[in-house]
């Protein structure tokens, strides 16, 4: 009786999908960057369809394949991140916003529940109580669109220093810098770059809530985002409110809620980075914050998970916490009533608090041109909840 045939090779279709699964993981990346990505010629002398990047000097710097932060060298990593006492500049502001909101300025909401655009005034020529202000009038208001900056324009180490007026910045582990700046996080797709085609071979959509860094001790607060290079149409930046997020909750939900923690990992951000050839420069980390965070200067309370970074509740068997955490995603994603969508243009700085709110890019355009925003990223408190509250 002959033998039966034996399949030796696995089937190259099954372990594609496996690699693609295994890189993909639970952390979706629509904005992957890497120097393989940029074309740097492009970038610095235009082509004949597309003009040089406007702001050259924040561009990703590189050393052969790879991103890197300063010097000229390779594998720059940095230490781990060590505690700090963190000063909240919000409490010490006047909520009449006297050196903010001078006479004359604009201010229109976005939405009824988050966020605001405001003309008329020029955060670099703050002084610091008009910075104290900035910081609760952002806690307020979620997130603020400032029109007509000269951000952009400024020396990097000027606009850095503006921002480290509310912490130490925060040096992110995979992305990249201008060269020698590496505490500023570059968001950058280069003109001519369509591997958005890939992403969505793979994808439905780019949406991708969050908040920035929750998986460190001390993620940020006070945070600012702003505009390099923008397509025409296309590239904007969504919001969400999340201490409306929490206020929507039952009472009895809310209580269940309070005294929860749950751990936030950086793991995940960094495998993707290897996995697509690109650097990873401090050892990653993941963090316990609690569910329900206290917000130190209005004292107002938000949830605090995201599905990018969050894994799961401490106490809980998987399914129990996946299943909670996925209400909890699905909350956030589908609370199109508590978010705001920020449409970029040239002198736009976007301040957001990162504790009481989560954000997500859309990558809703695929014509190759560039989309390219520098991020300034104080840390601030390690995140604490008060007593739950009835009401």
């Amino acid at each position: 009786m002959a033998p039966a045939l034996i399949e030796s090779n696995a089937d190259a279709v099954a372990e594609q999908t496996f690699q693609k699964d295994k890189n993909q993981g639970s952390y979706k990346e629509a904005f992957s960057q890497s120097s393989a990505t940029t074309n740097y010629d492009t970038e610095i002398n235009g082509s004949d369809t597309v003009e040089p990047a406007k702001y050259p000097n924040y561009l990703p710097s590189r050393n052969g394949s790879q991103l890197i932060v300063v010097k000229d060298w390779d594998d720059v990593t940095y230490p781990p991140y060590e505690p700090f006492d963190a000063y909240e500049h919000g409490r010490d502001a006047d909520p009449s916003f006297p050196n903010l909101l001078k006479e004359g300025v604009e201010v229109k909401d976005i939405t009824a529940n988050i966020g605001a655009e405001v003309h008329g005034v020029q955060l670099s020529k703050l002084n610091r109580a008009g910075q104290d202000e900035l910081a609760l009038f952002a806690a307020q208001k979620k997130l603020v669109a400032f029109r007509n900056q000269d951000f952009a324009s400024l020396p990097i180490q000027e606009a850095l220093d503006f921002a480290e007026y509310y912490g130490p910045s925060h040096i992110h582990q995979t992305s990249g810098a201008p060269k020698g700046f590496p505490r500023v996080h570059l968001v950058h797709r280069s003109a001519n770059d369509t591997t958005s085609k890939d992403f969505f071979e793979e994808r439905t959509n780019s949406i991708t809530w969050h908040t920035d860094v929750s998986f460190e001790m001390q993620p940020p607060g006070t945070t600012f985002l702003y505009v390099l290079d923008v397509p025409k149409a296309g590239g904007d930046t969504l919001f969400g409110n999340m201490a409306v997020a929490y206020q929507r909750l039952s009472p009895e939900f809310k209580k269940r809620l309070h005294g929860l923690k749950a751990v936030h990992s950086g793991h995940e951000q960094a495998q993707a980075s290897i996995a697509r050839g690109s650097v990873v420069r401090r050892t990653p980390v993941s963090n316990v914050h609690p569910i329900v965070r206290t917000h130190p200067a209005t004292g107002e309370k938000a949830l605090y998970v995201n599905p990018q970074f969050t894994r799961r509740i401490v106490g809980f068997k998987k399914e129990e916490s996946d299943y909670l955490l996925k209400f909890l995603f699905d909350h956030i994603a589908l609370s199109a009533d508590l978010q705001a969508r920020v449409k970029w243009e040239a002198g736009t700085v976007v301040v957001w608090d990162n504790r009481v709110t989560a954000h997500s890019a859309i990558l809703d355009w695929q014509d190759g041109q560039r989309r390219h925003l520098a991020r300034l990223t104080p840390r601030a408190e390690r995140p604490f909840e008060t007593p739950f509250e009835e009401k």
